[in-house]
C-alpha cells in the first residue's frame, strides 16, 4: 500500500544542501570560535558549546524548509532533531561538551538496537522505510539489516573511543566527515553486492 502523503520531488542540490548544510555550518563555526570563551549571566561557556547551540536552529530552520518543499520528513530525521534538540539542552544547561559527543553514540546505539529487535522478530524494518526506494526481496533486506546493525554498533563503540581519547579538534572532524562518509559508502558497497536479490519490473512476454 502506498501513502498517500507522496513526497513532493525537489532538486537533488537542494535536498543535499538542506540535509548536510547544517552539519557543515557547525563544523565550520566551531572552526571560527573554538578558542572562545563566552560569558553568559556570569557562566563561561567554550566555543564548542556555542556552535552546538547554534547548531540546533540551524537544524530545525533547514528541516523546516525541507519539510515546506517536500511535505515530508522522514521518522530518521524527526528523530535526529529530537536528539540534537534533547542533548544540545543537556549541553547547555549542565555546561558540559560530554553530552553532545555522547549524542553520537546513542543514535548509532539505538539505531543498532532497534534493527536487532527485528532481527529477532525474524523482520527487517529497514525494508518497512526503505522498500519503495529500492525493492529488493526478504533475504536481501535480512542481509542488509544484520550488516547496518553490527556496523552502527560499530560507529557507537568507535565514537566513544574517539570522544573519551582524543582532543575536541578531532572528535569534530570525524564526527562530521569520517563518520558519515564510512556510512555512505558502505550503503553504496551494499547495494552493488545485494544486486542479486534486487527485485526489478521486467515487462511479461505473456499475452
Amino acid at each position: 500500500m502506498q501513502e498517500s502523503n507522496v513526497e513532493k520531488q525537489i532538486n537533488p542540490i537542494v535536498k543535499q544542501v538542506l540535509e548536510l548544510g547544517p552539519t557543515v555550518l557547525f563544523f565550520l563555526i566551531y572552526l571560527r570560535i573554538r578558542d572562545d570563551v563566552f560569558t553568559y549571566n556570569g557562566t563561561e561557556y567554550t566555543g564548542f558549546i556555542v556552535a552546538a547551540l547554534v547548531f540546533v536552529p540551524i537544524l530545525l530552520v533547514a528541516m523546516g524548509i525541507l519539510w515546506m518543499l517536500t511535505g515530508k520528513l522522514s521518522r530518521m530525521q524527526i528523530f535526529t532533531a529530537f536528539m540534537v534538540i534533547f542533548f544540545g539542552g543537556l549541553t547547555a544547561w549542565f555546561n558540559d561538551e560530554r553530552f553532545f559527543k555522547m549524542k553520537t553514540t546513542i543514535v548509532y546505539t539505538l539505531f543498532a538496537v532497534l534493527l536487532g529487535i527485528g532481527l529477532l522478530r525474524g523482520q527487517s524494518w529497514l525494508a518497512a522505510i526503505m522498500n519503495e526506494m529500492m525493492p529488493m526481496q526478504h533475504e536481501g533486506w535480512m542481509i542488509l539489516t544484520r550488516r547496518l546493525c553490527a556496523l552502527f554498533a560499530g560507529l557507537a563503540v568507535a565514537n566513544e573511543v574517539v570522544w573519551r581519547t582524543m582532543s575536541t579538534d578531532a572528535w569534530v572532524k570525524i564526527e562530521t566527515f569520517a563518520f558519515p562518509v564510512v556510512l555512505m559508502v558502505f550503503l553504496v558497497w551494499q547495494t552493488m553486492a545485494l544486486q542479486e536479490y534486487l527485485i526489478t519490473d521486467e515487462p511479461s512476454d505473456e499475452a
